[in-house]
Order: C-alpha cells, then sequence, then structure tokens
C-alpha cells in the first residue's frame, strides 16, 4: 500500500512538471504571436492618406526593429485615416519622424517603419499625433502592375505564361529560377532597345499629327460641330426622309412595270444600235473626214444665210446612179448648168 502511494506521489510530480512547462511554453508562444510586450510604452498616433491593408496588431519598426504595435485604425475628416499606435518607451521619437507604411510580406501584410527625418530634435511627446506631411502610403500595387503593361503588350501569349510561371516559382520561394527570370526579362528589354529607332519615329510621327490637330483645332471643332447639326437635321426630316424613300420605292415599281413593257421594242433597238455602231466603226474614216469639213460648209452655209431668213442655193448640176443587183443601170449627171451664164463663177468652174 505503501508502494502504491510512492508511485502515486511520482506520476503526480511528473504531471506537474508537464503542466508547469506547457504552460510556460503556450504563454511564450502566444506572447511571440500576439507581440505582446511587458515594458512602459509611449502612444502616439499618424495621420496617412491611405492606410489600407494596417489593421490592429501590425508591426512597428525602427531600422527594420520591431519596437511597437498598431492599437487601431479610424477614419478622420471623411478622406483621410488616423492610425494609433504603441512605440517602447526606450524608443522615442522626435518632431522630425516620418511614418511610412510598407509591406511586410508578399500575402499583403504592413508595418509601419518609422525613419528620422529632417527637422528638429526635440522629443514627441506622448499622445502626439505625426502630421499627413511627414506620412506616406503603401506603395499602390494597381499603378505599379500598370506601369507595367507596355512590356506585357511587347510579349507573346507564350511569354506571358513563361514569366508568369517563373514569378510563381519565385514567390514560392524557388529561386533559383530568379535567374531565367532575369534572363528573360532581360531579352524582353533587348528587344525593345533593338527596336528603339522605329519607336522613336513612331513618337516623332504621332507628336506631328498632334501638333497638326492640334493647329487646327478650331476647323476640327467646327467640323464636328457642323456634324453633329447635319446628323441632328437628319433625325429632325427622318419621316421625311423615310416618306421619300416609300416614294421612290414605288416609283420604282412603275419604272419597272414601264420597263417590262416596251421590253420588245427596248430589245430590238438595243440590236440595232450594235449594227449602227458596227457601221460608224468601219467608216470611221469617212466619219473623221466630215467632221473636219463640217465647220468649213457651215461658213459657207452661214454666208448664205446674211440677206435674212431664208437661203440661196444654186443648182450647178445634179446626178445619180441607179443599180439592178450588182449591174450600174444609170451613171451619169442628169442636170448641169456649167456652161450657162455666170455658171464658172458660181459653180467654180474653170
Amino acid at each position: 500500500m505503501k508502494l502504491l502511494d510512492k508511485e502515486t506521489a511520482g506520476a503526480t510530480v511528473k504531471l506537474g512538471i508537464f503542466v508547469v512547462v506547457t504552460t510556460v511554453a503556450t504563454a511564450l508562444l502566444a506572447i511571440t504571436i500576439g507581440n505582446i510586450s511587458f515594458g512602459a510604452t509611449n502612444t502616439y498616433k499618424a495621420v496617412f492618406s491611405d492606410a489600407t491593408g494596417v489593421v490592429k496588431g501590425d508591426d512597428v519598426r525602427i531600422a527594420g526593429v520591431k519596437v511597437g504595435t498598431v492599437q487601431g485604425v479610424e477614419i478622420v475628416d471623411r478622406t483621410k485615416a488616423l492610425v494609433e499606435f504603441e512605440v517602447q518607451e526606450s524608443s522615442r521619437l522626435t518632431e522630425s519622424t516620418e511614418a511610412t507604411i510598407r509591406y511586410r510580406n508578399l500575402v499583403g501584410q504592413r508595418y509601419i517603419a518609422l525613419t528620422q527625418g529632417p527637422g528638429g530634435p526635440g522629443v514627441l511627446r506622448d499622445g502626439a499625433t505625426i502630421p499627413m506631411e511627414r506620412t506616406t502610403p503603401a506603395l499602390d500595387l494597381t499603378v505599379l502592375f500598370n506601369g507595367f503593361k507596355p512590356l506585357f503588350a511587347a510579349l507573346s501569349p507564350a511569354d506571358v505564361n513563361d514569366l508568369a510561371y517563373e514569378l510563381i516559382q519565385v514567390f514560392q520561394g524557388e529561386g533559383g529560377t530568379l535567374e531565367g527570370l532575369l534572363d528573360r526579362t532581360a531579352s524582353v528589354t533587348s528587344t525593345l532597345a533593338a527596336r528603339d529607332r522605329l519607336i522613336g519615329d513612331l513618337i516623332a510621327n504621332l507628336n506631328q499629327t498632334l501638333t497638326t490637330i492640334g493647329d487646327r483645332d478650331q476647323q476640327l471643332s467646327d467640323l464636328i460641330v457642323q456634324l453633329r447639326r447635319f446628323v441632328g437635321g437628319l433625325s429632325q426630316d427622318r419621316e421625311a426622309i423615310l416618306g421619300s424613300l416609300d416614294t421612290i420605292s414605288d416609283l420604282a415599281v412603275q419604272t419597272s412595270d414601264l420597263v417590262t413593257g416596251i421590253r420588245p421594242g427596248l430589245t430590238k433597238d438595243v440590236k440595232e444600235l450594235r449594227r449602227v455602231a458596227g457601221n460608224l466603226d468601219r467608216n470611221r474614216g469617212e466619219l473623221d473626214r466630215a467632221i473636219k469639213v463640217l465647220p468649213i460648209k457651215l461658213e459657207k452655209i452661214g454666208r448664205t444665210a446674211i440677206y435674212g431668213s431664208w437661203f440661196n442655193f444654186y443648182l450647178c448640176e445634179f446626178g445619180g446612179r441607179v443599180r439592178f443587183g450588182d449591174e450600174v443601170l444609170i451613171d451619169r449627171p442628169l442636170y448641169s448648168v456649167a456652161n450657162g451664164p455666170g455658171a464658172q463663177d458660181r459653180c467654180n468652174i474653170g
């Protein structure tokens, strides 16, 4: 019975030691994780234009060493963020201390970095506020990534996939792929550098185009105004335009019926017109000669009409030819006054 009591007492002692060690370890772990500090601290505030991502419990660091924690974040003046934080009493701030929000890691956690800026060395009292003139918000990653848009636009889809894969590998801790990432980035920048002349010409041409447009801004403005008026006029006259389209449609139907009625005769005229064109083509030499002498003949005819609204003609000779098949029956002058009085003057004989 006594032996059993000794064993029970030994087990109890061991259990107590285990509980104490476990409690101490748990407390240390909680202190470490919770950033709990037992030293004396001072409370300060800082005004930021943007405190996105800053939450209670984030670190406050000086030269990379943790000296405090963030106690809370609230809105002031509807457009600013007021961050309250504690700093160890041994790390006193001065009137020239500057506060900057920085990225703690790649998952987006932040911390506040305190640095010494230009200004007076006076100690900042407990509860004082650092104005927004001496604070800097965190880097806007959206603006940063938008700055890489021209680079991404110059890459092919395969290059973008390779670049994204290597970025993921780097973020996962595989630093060995960083060299490949830098090689690909260098290749892209070298390609862009090789085309600097083309890019320069493009920028110069674009500048010239914009300068021309700028010099003619008044004309361009007038053109836009006139175009707007024209479109507005069309909108106001849309009923009349639609009505005219209906009338044109009816006219087209009537014209179609008219053409249908005269189609046989029109077809025959077109065929005969082809024959006429052929005859004119075959006798184009004679036609050219007639056109050349036509002004002379018109001039002579015009002289005969100078005495009034009639023409005086003198018949010098009249002849004819009668054919029957290939046989010529008559081919001689039928009338001539060549030997009459005054005939030589009138008929240009002699």
